[in-house]
């Protein structure tokens, strides 16, 4: 079992990691009041895989819970879901000692995290991610969220979590396209931090594709403890935290532009890192050199480099919307090299058009 602590003062926790341990998820929570009421909230998904698992344990170790199901899906992240959450947590009786437990992938969390920061202004809750990259990034730091039909997370709080329990043998149910999306965060943690690891990910590419489950545990302990370091000094974003937006401003932009259909998270975060890469090369941040590996990556590890279909002008006014917008200008994360990144906000139209239009092929390609 591995364990990374995130520092935080009065809001510090720590981060299980050991397979396995989904099973004795009760025992884990003991410093949790044993008398509280938890409401696992959890998609039809995952529910029917872990739902009654993780019930059993809770209740065996004197928990009183229950499950509430959503429907899977970005489409599941809004404030007409959350209400509904709400609704189940009122008529259940919880109260300011009552904790939530997000049992699934990014949406799930986000979305009982923010439940969670606004119910009776703040309750306790418990990460359990069950998908690779919930478990290296959404489900630490305390970013919570709904989407807005205008933009990705644009309704939010930052509000950590009491703990988070990872459990690296619920990735053998993961579907294909979801843990390669998962890796795709991964991807970005060695791109912006840690050349070494990035470097790692290409030597254990058929470990990691083959999920196997020793070296899981390691990249997924690395990440956690990069988003950790980071988080610590920048808990609320406004300098040094910004790094792990890397790619995401583009990201953010194909979701929405697409309704959150076409691609997921980490596809089109894999997109979005392309096009930053594209940017630093073309403002003489960094070389071709460093685009080419970054790019190599991805497609070692099935994920996508380019767009296919759609227009320049679908985006732009979702990238105007971006959350990390300040003073009317986006904030780039963009690459010094691998492992090395600086913060710009003069990246002019002409230059983001060119570069939109280099990562977007005909819808015929």
């Amino acid at each position: 079992m591995a364990v990374v602590n995130v520092n935080l003062g009065d809001r510090s926790y720590p981060i299980t990691i050991s397979p396995g341990c989904l099973a004795n998820i009760g025992d884990l929570l003991r410093n949790i009041d044993p008398e509280t009421k938890i409401l696992i909230v959890s998609d039809d998904h995952v529910a029917a895989l872990y739902g009654q698992q993780v019930l059993a344990s809770l209740e065996k170790a004197g928990y009183h819970a229950e499950i509430f199901q959503i429907r899977p899906g970005e489409a599941s992240k809004t404030i007409e879901v959350a209400m509904s959450v709400y609704t189940k947590a009122i008529e259940w009786g919880m109260d300011r000692k009552s904790s939530f437990l997000a049992l699934g992938g990014g949406v799930v969390g986000d979305l009982t995290g923010f439940v969670a920061a606004t119910y009776l202004r703040g309750v306790p809750f418990i990460q359990v991610p069950t998908s690779l990259l919930a478990q290296v990034d959404s489900s630490v730091g305390g970013k919570v969220a709904v989407d807005h039909p205008l933009g990705k997370n644009l309704i939010g709080a930052f509000y950590q979590p009491q703990t988070v329990v990872i459990d690296p043998a619920l990735l053998r149910t993961l579907p294909e396209r979801e843990y390669y999306a998962g890796l795709a965060e991964v991807i970005k943690y060695g791109a912006i931090a840690d050349k070494e690891f990035f470097t790692r990910l290409l030597t254990e590419q058929e470990a990691i594709l083959a999920r196997n489950p020793l070296v899981l545990g390691e990249i997924i302990q690395r990440s956690c403890q990069i988003k950790a370091d980071i988080v610590e000094k920048d808990e609320k974003d406004t300098s040094l935290r910004m790094i792990l937006n890397f790619g995401h401003t583009i990201a953010h932009a194909l979701e929405a532009g697409f309704g959150f259909e076409r691609y997921n998270h980490g596809e089109a975060v894999a997109i979005g890192m392309v096009g930053a890469a594209l940017l630093s090369h073309r403002m003489g941040f960094c070389s071709p050199d460093v685009v080419a590996a970054l790019r190599d990556c991805l497609i070692r590890f099935h994920l996508p480099t380019n767009v296919v279909g759609g227009t320049v002008i679908d985006y732009r006014g979702y990238m105007e919307r971006d959350k990390k917008n300040i003073g009317g200008e986006t904030q780039w994360i963009l690459l010094l090299d691998i492992g090395q990144t600086t913060i710009c906000n003069a990246v002019s139209e002409a230059m983001l058009q060119d570069i939109m239009a280099e990562i977007m092929l005909p819808a015929d390609a």
